[in-house]
């Protein structure tokens, strides 16, 4: 029993200190950091002067109040979507909604330039690795067998190079 616990938690160590979940760690880290980044992007930069453009409108205001189930000809209006929850109102909070959808597409297109620039740098770096294989053999031009660069004469068909 003893050997099978040890076994486990050694299992585990291994598990636990491999590049991946470390990287994986540091990504989730990083993903939350920059979801509050875009969080205050949408809503402290973008969506004002958007709101503005569409003839001041407040997205985050932006809800439909649903009728008291006790008597559904009587709708309530209220002033914010603060004071409808303050008054226990039920809402659909569609303006909210709206924002999501541009924050997602603000961190998806981050997300792809991102990806973009990664992949250029690595093939950036795997042609300047390509770029500094050095070449030590060429084909012998009787009997295309690689020879040393240096080589004058072929050792397999005796040829002057």
């Amino acid at each position: 029993m003893f050997k099978l616990i040890k076994k486990e938690l050694n299992d585990f160590k291994a598990f636990a200190v491999k590049g991946n979940v470390i990287d994986m760690a540091v990504g989730i880290i990083i993903g939350a950091s920059f979801s509050g980044v875009v969080s205050s992007l949408v809503n402290d930069v973008i969506m004002p002067p958007l709101g503005w453009l569409l003839g001041k409108v407040d997205f985050t205001n932006l809800y439909i109040t649903m009728p008291n189930p006790a008597s559904l000809s009587e709708i309530h209006s209220y002033p914010s979507l603060e004071a409808a929850k303050a008054a226990g109102a039920v809402t659909i909070n569609y303006g909210l909604f709206i924002n999501q959808i541009i924050s997602f597409v603000i961190v998806a297109f981050s997300v792809f330039l991102l990806v973009k620039c990664i992949t250029k740098l690595q093939a950036a770096a795997k042609k300047e690795e390509q770029a500094q294989v050095e070449i030590t053999t060429k084909s012998c031009p009787r009997c295309t067998s690689e020879i040393p660069i240096n080589a004058t004469k072929c050792p397999k068909c005796t040829a002057d190079i």
